[in-house]
């Protein structure tokens, strides 16, 4: 074991992801002495995963309606550091928006783009850095608080802060950081988690052949109905694996059907293909088909329509025989066909695991915390910011966006006390 050593700061920063180093930068900026801990071996590690490797760090359509949790508490954040704020903060770090439909980018379409930036204008405050070192205790007394760390090499380290941040995430991507190591010293200090469960993940799922169509993608709507209410629903690409359902869609309503399944609730997918067209307009559409592809068989007749793999699956489902001539259809058949089309019934088994989770639901209960600060109630000086908070954004920036506000009102108020 190594020799003790005893430093103090300001203020000490438990984490270097977003929120973690946007916190750092803010308190540096206002003359602190700032320390960040950070157990893997650099910075940022899951900024380089977000956005496809190219980070969309913020959006032009930011509102509390975007996130689940405390939407009082949502406002009051989004206010405090607004998209302008947060596109001028990058801005003066050296990354230029590249703005996509509203979703924004670096122009150079790389998150490590992100993490270089934010790199520099550490070294340029002179924030102190110590990597592959993961804190194991917090002692708060009139003092000042004191973390117990240990270092990748078995070392035992000691430090003493004024006030900390810990910005150290959830469960989500454990391999890239957030595996929970801190969360027994956190509850030691008084505080309570809401049961953290995977969101923007796809789901294992029953209903259809999965198998048969793994792989493709397709348009659709899909709608969460829990325990027969519905919560949420969203369009857009879908992606068919061996085991369910994935893509954008299902992780915009997933946080929803994370919950539904830890509560042991009947939670059920409503998945529409072809959302574009209406019942009328589908039946108008597949009667002209009866006419235009009448002699031929009935694998060909949702060609141009929906992928083949799905077609054949649909007719299968539908009890149509592939090979069967298109003018053999009934009407009953067609409406058969037509009612799959528009509602298949999926029932979601479980959600993938924290591995292939992009943020998680639950966590710290912002009511637990002060509005304005950030500060905990249940131990003065320390601060938390991030996915830590039980609130979590769909996909689109949502998230990043909440961690920079966050780390902003954290490392603010960290440095005005």
């Amino acid at each position: 074991m190594g020799k003790n050593k005893k430093n103090k700061w300001d203020i000490i920063i438990i984490g270097a992801g977003a929120a973690g180093m946007m916190a750092a930068v803010t308190a540096a900026r206002e003359g602190k002495k700032v320390l960040i801990l950070e157990q893997m071996d650099k910075l940022g590690k899951k900024i380089y995963a977000t956005g496809n490797g190219k980070c969309n760090y913020t959006n032009a359509n930011m509102s509390a309606s975007c996130f689940n949790g405390d939407k009082a508490f949502i406002s009051s954040v989004l206010e405090r550091f607004t998209v302008e704020d947060c596109l001028t903060f990058f801005t003066e770090i050296g990354i230029y928006p590249k703005n996509r439909n509203g979703y924004f980018y670096p122009y150079s379409e790389q998150a490590s783009s992100v993490v270089e930036a934010f790199q520099l204008e550490l070294d340029r405050l002179d924030v102190q850095i110590q990597l592959g070192t993961r804190v194991t205790k917090i002692n708060s007394d009139n003092y000042g608080i004191e973390l117990y760390c240990e270092t990748n090499e078995k070392q035992t380290m000691t430090y003493l802060a004024s006030r900390i941040i810990i910005a150290v995430g959830l469960l989500a991507a454990p391999k890239l950081g957030s595996n929970g190591s801190l969360f027994s010293a956190i509850k030691d200090l008084g505080h309570r988690f809401h049961p953290i469960l995977p969101a923007l993940c796809g789901f294992y799922c029953k209903g259809i052949p999965f198998k048969s169509v793994a792989g493709i993608r397709a348009q659709g709507k899909v709608t969460a109905v829990i325990d027969g209410q519905v919560f949420a629903e969203d369009t857009g690409e879908l992606q068919f694996v061996d085991y369910g359902i994935s893509g954008i869609p299902v992780f915009q309503i997933s946080s929803h059907l994370s919950k539904g399944l830890y509560k042991k609730g009947h939670v059920v997918i409503h998945m529409q293909l072809l959302p574009e067209l209406t019942k009328d307009q589908l039946f108008i559409e597949l009667q002209k088909r009866q006419t235009l592809f009448s002699n031929q068989p009935m694998q060909v007749f949702l060609n141009g329509l929906l992928q083949q793999k799905l077609s054949e699956m649909l007719l299968g489902m539908a009890g149509i025989d592939k090979m069967m001539p298109v003018n053999k259809l009934s009407d009953k058949q067609i409406n058969r066909l037509i009612k799959l089309i528009q509602c298949i019934e999926l029932t979601v088994e479980k959600y993938r695991d924290y591995e292939f989770a992009q943020v998680c639901t639950g966590g710290i209960p912002v009511t637990d915390i002060h509005t304005n600060t950030l500060e905990s109630k249940a131990a003065k000086g320390i601060y938390f910011a991030g996915e830590l908070l039980d609130v979590d954004g769909i996909c689109g920036g949502y998230n990043l966006h909440f961690a920079w506000a966050t780390g902003f009102i954290a490392g603010s108020s960290a440095a005005e006390e």
